[in-house]
């Protein structure tokens, strides 16, 4: 007989065409002799995502497509949790590469430690000279801080991880991923696994490679959400408040702050404002020198981007968490 459980792996799909047939594929090219069921959320994408998933299901037997008109990704996860047919659950994402592995691993670590939810490393990696930088600055300490998931560490329990792979019987104890929080819902799902007595826990070997945002823009718009799904977090669970999700925040407000006592004191001519630039300057060495250090392997382009892509995290994930005041 078997020996492997048989999974079912959800995924919530917006707008990936450049790495879906990717990311299913390494599904189903797995060290796992399991069975293992596929299930596509797929939400309104404005380019071939949808039309790429049909052909997808047409090739692999086990692939189920549903409906997400909301293209949220809380909505679309647990649209998928309910049809699944299996009791473990993989949570996926369409542009992330799991190894060959990953199955095998996940599943073995879930027995073994008897935990509700296993991940573990969110390895960004990039294919083009600016995701190359933005995926060195996902996994520098001074770019997302020390979260095991982005920076690797030692296997144990952890507040959260990277996708997860859940025990299916967690969603009916504590209910499924809360739909108010378009941004951060995993942080909140094992938050509240953890309130209710579980484990979440880190294992290294499972990495999973993340393909980051093309370009400026798009990483803005996704640091300036996750400083607000942040914010809601804070919100609502206000004993979950931390230093390390105050860094942001204060920078922003001190760089603002020192920007206009620099202008006032230039302006009136009043040298103690004028001391307000040393924020400014202060923090733009930091990314200078931090952009430096993390540079090794970068080509010169890549390297260039760095500095832009540090602050464009840094002030967009504050913005978005002031925002939400």
């Amino acid at each position: 007989m078997n020996s492997q459980p048989a999974l079912s792996v959800v995924m919530p799909i917006l707008n990936e065409e450049r790495h879906l047939e990717s990311a299913v594929e390494r599904v189903f090219n797995q060290d796992y002799s399991g069975q293992v069921e596929l299930i596509l959320a797929l939400g309104p994408s404005a380019d071939r995502t949808n039309e790429i998933a049909v052909k997808l299901a047409q090739k692999f037997s086990s692939i189920k497509l549903i409906n997400n008109p909301s293209g949220k990704t809380p909505t679309a996860l647990n649209l998928a949790i309910a049809q699944a047919s299996h009791e473990i659950i993989v949570r996926l994402d369409g542009h992330a590469l799991i190894e060959r592995d990953y199955l095998k691993i996940a599943v073995e670590t879930l027995q073994e430690t008897n935990a509700d939810n296993v991940g573990g490393i969110m390895d960004a990696q990039g294919t083009t000279d600016f995701e190359r930088a933005v995926a060195r600055a996902m996994t520098s300490k001074f770019g997302v801080g020390n979260a095991p998931f982005h920076v690797g560490g030692k296997a144990g329990e952890a507040l959260t991880v990277y996708l997860g792979v859940f025990q299916k019987k967690v969603f009916e104890k504590i209910g499924l991923f809360n739909e108010d929080f378009v941004r951060a819902q995993d942080w909140e799902l094992n938050y509240r696994i953890r309130a209710s007595g579980g484990k979440i826990w880190f294992n290294p070997k499972l990495k999973v490679t993340y393909r980051p945002r093309a370009n400026l823009a798009a990483l803005a718009k996704q640091y300036f959400q996750y400083g607000q799904g942040r914010r809601r977090i804070v919100n609502n669970y206000k004993q979950s408040l931390s230093f390390r999700y105050l860094t942001p925040p204060f920078t922003v407000l001190g760089l603002l702050v020192g920007i206009i006592f620099a202008l006032i004191g230039w302006i009136w001519q009043i040298e103690i404002l004028q001391l307000g630039a040393i924020a400014p300057l202060v923090y733009l060495v930091a990314v200078l020198l931090f952009s430096g250090l993390g540079s090794k392997g970068l080509t010169l382009k890549s390297t260039l981007y760095l500095p832009a892509v540090f602050i464009c995290m840094h002030i967009c994930w504050g913005v978005g968490f002031l925002k939400r005041l």
